[in-house]
């Protein structure tokens, strides 16, 4: 009897185990677009990535944010550039971030697209890949130092970069100097960044 009575409660705790996790995920699989994409992996990218990403943008103005969870300046930081995102991108300013967390914080980066819901995409740079030439390919002044901002005019090219926090006036300065700069008559192809 006894022997029965545990086959039965095991019995019962094994499809509880079940049903929860089951549970869980139909929860998760009728949450909003934005919400399911700020829950998912972010695409790697190398520089090669990068630089596909900077030419589907090309004839706009641009701000890459790169950012990780561990930096507590680029958690300062990325509420204000969500919120520039918003304002200036009726005005046809785009925005993508980059995170540079390790596969072992991806929960924390889940974590913290869902806190701040950038409506922006965001990518992660590929940790197997030798990271100071990744810097110096996406701009040749940076050496790595967290947050990085760089804004590209309509041509592709960049028009200003900050390392470190910043303040809101001086993205603001930022971002209507590449919005105020006309798109080139010339249809010149410049170098692809860390070409």
């Amino acid at each position: 009897m006894r022997s029965s009575v545990c086959a039965f409660v095991i019995a019962g705790l094994l499809v509880f185990t079940a049903i929860v996790p089951l549970r869980a995920q139909e929860s998760a699989n009728k949450q909003s677009p934005k919400a399911a994409t700020a829950n998912a992996d972010l695409p790697i990218i190398d520089l090669a990535g990068y630089n596909k990403i900077l030419a589907k943008y090309r004839g706009k103005p641009l701000l890459v944010t790169f950012w990780a969870t561990w930096c507590e300046p680029c958690r300062d930081e990325f509420p204000t550039l969500v919120q520039l995102a918003k304002e200036y991108g009726p005005k046809a300013l785009a925005v993508f971030g980059v995170s540079l967390d390790d596969n072992a914080d991806m929960n924390l980066v889940r974590h913290f697209l869902t806190e701040f819901r950038p409506g922006f995409s965001n990518y992660r740079q590929n940790p197997q890949i030798d990271v100071d030439e990744f810097y110096r390919g996406v701009n040749p002044n940076w050496q790595g130092s967290m947050p990085e901002t760089i804004f590209y005019s309509r041509d592709g090219r960049i028009a200003q970069s900050f390392t470190a926090e910043q303040t809101r006036a001086t993205f603001e300065q930022a971002i209507r100097a590449i919005l105020a700069t006309p798109a080139s008559s010339k249809q010149s192809n410049p170098p692809a960044v860390g070409g």
